[in-house]
């Protein structure tokens, strides 16, 4: 009788560990991403090249961490660029992923969950910019 009672409810503890892990995985997944995409587009001359780099640099960070996003964006913040040589300027990142749970089958859990993340990385003061 108790391992009747107790089976499935230990066996949905475990989905929910499993559940959990995945999301902390997924976050710091998407995390990297962020930050590796900001990293990217600072290193480039202009704004154009810094948005399809910043795109490729997440795209490759999240293939590279084994993530797959239902749906994913990135979004890319080069209004440094439009600043004169010599200022401070920034570029930042903003990348949200919509994680998919309903492979793991647990009553009551979301499809889905979706992990966003925001990362800035300074541009070179002094590097030419277009």
């Amino acid at each position: 009788m108790e391992t009747a009672v107790l089976g499935p409810a230990m066996i949905a503890l475990l989905l929910l560990m499993v559940a959990f892990g995945r999301v902390i995985d997924a976050e710091g997944a998407v995390d990297s991403a962020a930050r590796a995409a900001a990293r990217a587009a600072s290193l480039e001359r202009d704004a154009g090249s810094a948005q399809a780099a910043a795109r490729t640099a997440a795209a490759q960070s999240l293939e590279g961490e084994g993530i797959t996003c239902q749906t994913s964006s990135v979004s890319v913040d080069t209004t440094g660029y439009s600043l004169d040589v010599g200022t401070d300027a920034t570029v930042t990142t903003t990348i949200a992923c919509t994680a998919s749970l309903a492979d793991i089958g647990l009553p009551g859990l979301p499809g889905s969950k979706t992990l966003s993340a925001s990362w800035t990385s300074p541009v070179d003061t002094y590097r030419g910019r277009q």
